[in-house]
């Protein structure tokens, strides 16, 4: 009877033991299925690593294709070769050289040598609108010149005063062909003063005129 008993004890104990074992093993497995859930994207868990990879991929996407937006500006204007009276004018003052379609490209591509090309882009853009008259078109393109010239989280911000800044949010209300006359100037007149002399000086406008000054002469 002793013996009886003893055995039985010791089946009571081995099962006792096998439970607990196998409750142990359960939890452990839903524990690291939970910690890896994320991995195959099937939980909910809005602090998963994956879906924070996943907000900055699509984060990334959205600003790659608002700079492909922002760069589908023509590389330079159609327009003639420039002549040597017309590049010579161009150092008479910079209304001059802004005037014509060949002295905005060649300033451009200076600009583009100091990163400062979002400069003419936004003034180009603030001319282009300037042309429209169709309500909706207006609005369309006082937004997106907007956003790629005047926001904050735009990589072609240009550089304009708290003032000027307030004066454009008020005009954004009801765009307009002059929503963005203030801004306009205050750019203009940064490329006068900062960027123009610097531009006359560069190895850009010297080459181009020697090339037509040593050009022959046409009978």
């Amino acid at each position: 009877p002793m013996g009886s008993e003893r055995t039985e004890i010791r089946k009571r104990q081995m099962s006792t033991t096998q439970e607990t074992s196998g409750a142990a093993q359960a939890q452990l497995s839903t524990g690291n299925r939970g910690s890896n859930a994320c991995c195959f994207c099937w939980c909910c868990c809005c602090s998963c690593s994956c879906l924070t990879v996943r907000n900055q991929d699509e984060e990334r996407a959205r600003r790659t294709s608002h700079e492909l937006q922002a760069e589908g500006i023509p590389n330079c204007e159609e327009s003639p070769a420039p002549t040597l009276e017309e590049v010579n004018a161009w150092a008479q003052s910079f209304d001059k050289l802004m005037l014509t379609p060949a002295g905005r490209n060649a300033f451009r591509e200076f600009l583009r040598t100091e990163f400062s090309e979002e400069n003419m882009l936004f003034w180009m853009a603030c001319e282009e609108l300037k042309q429209e008259s169709n309500k909706s078109v207006i609005e369309e393109k006082a937004r997106l010149i907007y956003e790629d010239y005047i926001s904050i989280l735009s990589p072609k911000e240009v550089s304009l005063d708290s003032r000027v800044r307030e004066v454009i949010n008020r005009n954004m209300l009801e765009p307009s062909q002059h929503t963005f006359d203030d801004a306009q100037l205050q750019i203009y007149t940064l490329m006068h003063r900062d960027s123009y002399p610097r531009f006359m000086n560069s190895a850009i406008y010297k080459d181009l005129l020697q090339s037509l000054s040593e050009k022959p002469i046409e009978a």
